[in-house]
């Protein structure tokens, strides 16, 4: 039988990959690398992940981190007030 689920409400934290904030997601992460030919990496739960300009790098629920495309993140989450 095929059921429906909802994904449970969660904050997250995140930043954008902009091209020129690499001291900041460096400072988010803790861990931010950039190979000889300028491509970004940032390591997830599944190893080594390319970052592209524009992707918002996620810290999960358990501290793990990931990238995600800007239309999926649109679509998933929305800024929260200070």
């Amino acid at each position: 039988m095929i059921k429906k689920y909802r994904k449970k409400p969660v904050v997250i934290e995140a930043i954008q990959w902009t091209g020129y904030n690499l001291g900041d997601c460096l400072k988010f992460t803790g861990e931010f690398g950039m190979d000889l030919s300028g491509d970004v990496y940032v390591r997830t739960l599944e190893g080594s992940m390319k970052v592209s300009v524009g992707d918002y790098i996620i810290k999960g629920v358990k501290g793990e981190f990931y990238p995600c495309k800007p239309d999926v993140f649109a679509a998933t989450y929305e800024e929260m007030a200070p």
